[in-house]
């Protein structure tokens, strides 16, 4: 094995099981909802425990057959990506590249894993207090491919409120944090 293919696998499985541990731990032992700073003290990153049951924004396809579809293209990505990844590093790209596209792999690798299995390892997230079980007697919360991503890292780089003068919106308070399911919310932390 070269030293490329090493740093890349390295890299995706530190990544994944950082990733997963983290989400396991967010669904058994937060509430939906909840936020804590990263950094004591710091109002800049925070884990904040929301699910995101489309893609980016919260975007959904709609019905069953939408998040069915999505998580198959999202299948369907990984394995270009990693076809792309295997091609980079028997081309000898430069080390740099071939680890900024394994943290993507990882990462969409650790959405897909949500997506296919949480649904059936985990019970609903109460949106009001409690926390989701672990393999819940009664089963989980949607059936294999169907599940919801764990969405945990929430970096607002915009707080402010809007102009009054901003149609049906003015006044309001307006928290942005790069894509996510979460882009207009009224949290201030």
């Amino acid at each position: 094995m070269n030293k490329r293919t090493t740093i890349s696998l390295a890299i995706i499985l530190l990544v994944l099981i950082i990733d997963q541990s983290v989400k396991f731990w967010v669904k058994t032992h937060m509430n939906y909802g909840d936020l804590i700073p990263i950094i004591p003290g710091s109002s800049h990153a925070y884990i904040h425990f929301v699910e995101n049951p489309g893609m980016a924004f919260g975007m959904e396809l709609g019905g069953i057959w939408g998040k069915i579809l999505l998580t198959l293209l999202r299948i369907i990505f990984i394995l270009a990506l990693g076809g792309g990844l295997h091609f980079l590093i028997k081309d000898k790209a430069p080390i740099p590249f071939i680890v900024a596209v394994s943290l993507i792999l990882a990462g969409a690798l650790g959405n897909i894993i949500d997506s296919i299995f949480y649904g059936v390892l985990f019970s609903a997230s109460p949106y009001h207090g409690g926390v989701a079980q672990f393999l819940p007697p009664e089963g989980g919360y949607a059936p294999l491919l169907r599940g919801k991503v764990v969405d945990m890292f929430y970096f607002p780089l915009i707080r402010t409120t809007l102009p009054e003068w901003v149609p049906f919106l003015g006044g309001s308070p307006l928290s942005f944090s790069a894509p996510s399911s979460m882009w207009l919310t009224p949290l201030f932390p």
